[in-house]
C-alpha cells in the first residue's frame, strides 16, 4: 500500500506546485492592459500621418517615425524571441532575490526617456520589412499573438528570468518590459512631431 500512495503524493504535490506558479488572472490583466494600451498609444499616433510626416529626420543621425515603428516592430520579435528561449531554462524560485524591481517600477524604468541608450545591432531599423504598412502590419499581429500567450499560457514565468543592462527581471516582466519599449518610442515619435521643421502635411 505504501509503494502505491508515495509516488501518488509525489504527484499531488508536483501538481499543487505546478499550479502555484501560473501567472494569476490579476496578473495577465495587468500585463494584457499595458500590451494593449502601449498598441494603442503606437497606432493613435500613427494615425493619419503622411508619407512625409513618417520620413521626416531632425538630423541625418536621428530616426525617422517609420524608422522608430521598425525598431518597436524588431524588438516586439527579438524580446519575446529572447523569453521564449529563457523558458527551456528550469525554473528557480531561490533566485528570485536577484529580481531588484517591482512591476510598476520596470515600466517606469523602460519608458523614462531621461535615460537615453544606444540600441544594439540587432534591434536598428533597416527596412527589413520591406514598407511601412508591412512594419505595422508586422507588429500588430506579432503583438496579437503576444497578448494571446499572456491570456493562455501555463508557464512559470515568475521563477524564470533574463539578464539585461539594468538588472534582472522575471519573464512575467520581461513582458511588461516590452510593452513599456513600445511606449518609450511612441514618446519619441511624439517628440519628433513637436520638432519645428516637422512636415504640417
Amino acid at each position: 500500500m505504501k509503494k502505491f500512495l508515495l509516488p501518488l503524493v509525489a504527484v499531488l504535490l508536483l501538481s499543487f506546485t505546478a499550479s502555484e506558479n501560473k501567472l494569476t488572472e490579476a496578473e495577465r490583466d495587468f500585463a494584457i492592459f499595458e500590451l494593449n494600451k502601449s498598441r494603442e498609444l503606437l497606432l493613435t499616433a500613427l494615425d493619419g500621418l503622411t508619407e512625409a510626416q513618417l520620413n521626416y529626420k531632425s538630423s541625418p543621425e536621428s530616426w525617422s517615425i517609420a524608422e522608430c515603428v521598425e525598431h518597436i516592430a524588431i524588438s516586439e520579435n527579438n524580446i519575446f524571441g529572447m523569453m521564449q528561449g529563457n523558458l527551456k531554462s528550469e525554473a528557480d524560485a531561490s533566485r528570485r532575490a536577484e529580481v531588484k524591481m517591482n512591476d510598476e517600477q520596470v515600466l517606469k524604468v523602460i519608458t523614462d526617456r531621461s535615460n537615453k541608450v544606444k540600441t544594439q545591432e540587432p534591434f536598428e531599423p533597416t527596412g527589413k520589412f520591406g514598407s511601412f504598412e508591412k512594419t505595422l502590419k508586422n507588429f500588430k499581429e506579432k503583438r496579437a499573438d503576444n497578448m494571446k500567450y499572456v491570456l493562455t499560457t501555463e508557464d512559470d514565468l515568475r521563477n524564470r528570468y533574463a539578464v539585461l543592462p539594468f538588472g534582472t527581471l522575471d519573464l512575467y516582466q520581461v513582458i511588461l518590459f516590452m510593452s513599456g519599449h513600445t511606449e518609450r518610442h511612441v514618446l519619441q515619435i511624439q517628440e519628433i512631431m513637436e520638432d519645428a521643421d516637422f512636415p504640417q502635411e
